[in-house]
């Protein structure tokens, strides 16, 4: 029975290593999309990265956080995540300003200042 238990503390400690390396790899991948402007493809590896940080949350009780291997890959990932936040932030900023303009000269609007009067767009020749 102790083998058994050895054996399956042996098996989460290797996934837990496979999901954190996985996760880690991921990370790298959102920074190049990001920085390639592919934001579709960025929020699909966002998606699999929390789904990543579930199947991390679902494995039994284990020390692989503590081990020296783990506290490397954190170290390269803080790093990351703190670029990968500043990029999405000024991509968010962008596109609102770009939406903002947009929104500035809609002439079909209600807050425009054409609202509810024809324009020679609506006049049929």
């Amino acid at each position: 029975m102790p083998e058994e238990v050895a054996k399956d503390s042996e098996e989460v400690l290797k996934q837990a290593e496979i999901l954190w390396h996985k996760y880690l790899t991921l990370t790298h991948e959102l920074l190049k999309f990001i920085d390639k402007g592919d934001v579709d493809t960025f929020f699909e590896l966002v998606n699999q990265r929390d789904k990543l940080i579930e199947m991390m949350k679902a494995l039994p009780e284990n020390d692989f956080r503590d081990t020296d291997e783990c506290k490397t890959m954190i170290e390269q990932i803080k790093p990351l995540d703190m670029q990968i936040m500043y990029k999405a932030r000024a991509w968010l900023n962008k596109s609102r300003r770009q939406n903002n303009t947009v929104r500035a000269y809609d002439l079909t609007g209600t807050a425009g200042a054409f609202a509810g009067r024809g324009t020679i767009f609506n006049r049929k020749y």
